[in-house]
C-alpha cells in the first residue's frame, strides 16, 4: 500500500483516513467522537503543513486521545512523535489505538508544568484555558522552552474577548463538564495579549489568526517561531 500524500489530500481519501483511525479505537463512544473530532475541527488540516514536512520530534502538549499523532502520520508525517497528557484514561487509549495501527508514536501520562526534555516543534491545542491564569505563563515558557531553532510553537486555544463567539463558547465548556468528558474543569479563558506578549519577549515571531472553521467557537491559532 502506497504511503499518504503529504500536503493537500481529496475528500475521499480524507474520509478513509478518518475511518482508519476511528477503528483503532475500542470504544463506542470514543469512535463516535473520534469521527466527529477529525471530521469537523479545523484544527486537524492547519497541523498539517505546520508538521506533517518538519523533521523536527514533535511534542503534543495535552495530546487527549492521540488524534493529532495519528492524523498527522496519516497525512505523510514521519518525524517522532511524543504526546502528553495529564488523563491517564486518556492516554491509556491514545496508546491502544496506536498499537492496534501499528504506529511508531508514543505517550505518556505527564502534566503540562514537568515536560520531558524534548527539543522540536511543539503543539499546545485546546490546554491553556483547563489551567489557572497563574500557571499559564510557566506552562506556556515550558513549552517554548522545548521549541528548536527554526521550530513553531503551534498553540489552538479560545480567547477570551467581548463576541458572541466566546459566550458560546462558555457554555459549550460548562455542557461538557455537566456530562463530565473533561476531567478538568475550565480554569481561565486568556486574552490574546497573555499568549502573544510573553512568547514575543522570548523572541518567538507570533502569528495569530482566527481558527472557527465551521464551528461557532472563538478558537484561534497561535503559531509562534523560533529564529534559526
Amino acid at each position: 500500500m502506497s504511503e499518504p500524500a503529504r500536503g493537500s489530500v481529496d475528500p475521499i481519501g480524507r474520509d478513509a483516513a478518518i475511518e482508519r483511525i476511528v477503528a483503532r479505537y475500542r470504544h463506542w463512544r470514543h469512535r463516535r467522537y473520534v469521527r466527529g473530532k477529525l471530521k469537523w475541527d479545523p484544527m486537524f488540516e492547519a497541523a498539517v503543513p505546520l508538521f506533517a514536512l518538519s523533521a523536527r520530534p514533535l511534542l503534543d502538549i495535552g495530546c487527549g486521545l492521540g488524534l493529532l499523532g495519528q492524523y498527522l502520520r496519516e497525512r505523510g508525517a514521519r518525524a517522532r512523535y511524543f504526546g502528553v497528557d495529564l488523563d491517564g484514561a486518556k492516554i491509556e487509549e491514545a496508546r491502544a489505538a496506536a498499537i492496534s495501527g501499528g504506529l511508531d508514536i508514543e505517550f505518556a501520562t505527564v502534566d503540562a508544568s514537568s515536560l520531558p526534555p524534548v527539543g522540536g516543534d511543539v503543539a499546545l491545542i485546546d490546554v491553556l484555558h483547563y489551567l489557572p491564569q497563574s500557571q499559564q505563563r510557566e506552562v506556556l515558557a515550558n513549552a517554548a522552552a522545548r521549541v528548536a531553532p527554526g521550530g513553531v510553537l503551534v498553540i489552538r486555544n479560545v480567547l477570551r474577548d467581548e463576541s458572541w463567539r466566546y459566550r458560546i463558547t462558555v457554555a459549550e465548556e460548562k455542557i461538557i463538564a455537566v456530562f463530565g468528558w473533561m476531567r478538568f474543569a475550565t480554569g481561565h479563558f486568556p486574552r490574546r495579549e497573555d499568549i502573544e506578549a510573553p512568547l514575543a519577549a522570548l523572541g518567538f515571531d507570533v502569528r495569530v489568526e482566527p481558527l472557527w472553521g465551521r464551528t461557532p467557537f472563538n478558537s484561534y491559532l497561535i503559531v509562534a517561531r523560533r529564529a534559526t
